[in-house]
């Protein structure tokens, strides 16, 4: 199957480019990217047989079957739905685009041209994810009533006046960066039947205002421009009501305690789970008057591997798989909502 990366940036040449080279099922023929010398130093690295900047030299090719979309967020739409209008399969990153009301669109394109359109939740692929829901779906948990999550970290903020700080470009801070995979997580994990009903949040940016005082050790997606912009929120705090347990959480680019937390936890009434973000898990229960703990061990997979393989499957059988824009619009929905809440300061239903 030949494929074309439309992007050349980190997520591209870390992720999606290896992962595509070291698939049986395809062959990357375009990279794309605006700033030519950028496709052409990817495709000198990988040994891509065509760097360009042009996207419609992508879209008008008859043999490419299948995109990655590796674009800065306020253009994952209307990419997105350009390729499938071409006839493509899509696997655009997450998140799937600036609002809900987009990602909407984007579905549409995707049920009326007929063609496979997934988004980068990686973390339905993740080993130590699959196989706490696998407990959860198993009943090891019991009635699985609250689900708390942690996104924080010290002095974390990227791109400092880039594209992840404006909002026009990145659709928001942490909640939509971060937040989103957290929260994709849980819902995959709970399953399709747990239907969010209401939001409650909380957002501020207030680490990064005045950026030239922004101290830090390291900057993902940096060096700082300070003459760019600082409009989103470096943390965010929230509630929402399912129809299942309840979610809590709370999430930081940057916050003044020098310590990260990324990690979930699942309470139930027979047993809970703490699943440390990237990591292994712990799942904790009692029997005949004994408090048990047992750390899970098991054998792992790259979750983009497995990401992009499931992808070029769905592309060749077109069979819909978990990572469906369908399956993930709980999750863009919840955000919509949680950054209004936050906006309005009062809850909103759904």
């Amino acid at each position: 199957m030949k494929v074309a990366v439309i992007g050349s940036g980190q997520i591209a040449t870390s992720r999606h480019i290896p992962a595509y080279t070291r698939s049986k099922q395809a062959e990357i023929k375009y990279i794309v990217d605006p700033i030519l010398e950028r496709a052409q130093a990817a495709a000198e690295q990988f040994g891509i047989p065509i760097a360009t900047a042009s996207l419609d030299d992508v879209l008008s090719d008859p043999e490419v079957t299948a995109v990655s979309v590796c674009t800065p967020n306020h253009t994952h739409a209307p990419v997105s739905i350009a390729a499938l209008e071409a006839g493509k399969h899509v696997l655009c990153e997450k998140p799937a685009a600036l609002s809900y009301a987009e990602a909407l669109r984007m579905k549409e394109a995707a049920d009326r041209t007929g063609n496979i359109l997934n988004i980068g939740v990686v973390n339905r692929f993740n080993s130590a994810v699959n196989h706490v829901k696998q407990l959860i779906d198993a009943g090891e948990l019991g009635k699985l009533y609250h689900v708390y999550c942690s996104f924080r970290a010290h002095r974390s903020i990227p791109g400092l006046g880039g594209p992840f700080t404006t909002k026009s470009m990145s659709g928001g801070g942490v909640l939509i960066d971060w937040g989103i995979h957290f929260l994709d997580l849980i819902f995959y994990c709970l399953g399709e039947d747990t239907k969010a009903l209401s939001v409650s949040g909380a957002v501020h940016g207030e680490l990064g205002r005045q950026m030239e005082n922004y101290a830090f050790t390291s900057m993902w997606a940096g060096p700082p421009n300070y003459e760019g912009t600082y409009d989103v929120e470096d943390f965010a705090a929230g509630m929402i009501r399912t129809s299942g347990p309840s979610l809590t959480f709370n999430g930081a680019w940057a916050q003044n305690i020098a310590e990260s937390a990324m990690y979930v936890e699942f309470l139930g009434d027979k047993g809970g789970i703490k699943l440390e973000y990237g990591g292994d898990f712990t799942l904790y229960t009692s029997r005949g008057g004994m408090l048990l703990e047992t750390a899970a061990t098991f054998s792992k997979v790259d979750a983009f591997d497995e990401e992009i393989e499931a992808f070029l499957s769905s592309a060749a059988g077109g069979v819909k798989n978990r990572a469906n824009i369908d399956n993930t619009l709980t999750t863009a929905q919840v955000i919509d909502a949680l950054y209004a809440s936050s906006e309005q300061g009062k809850e909103i239903v759904l």
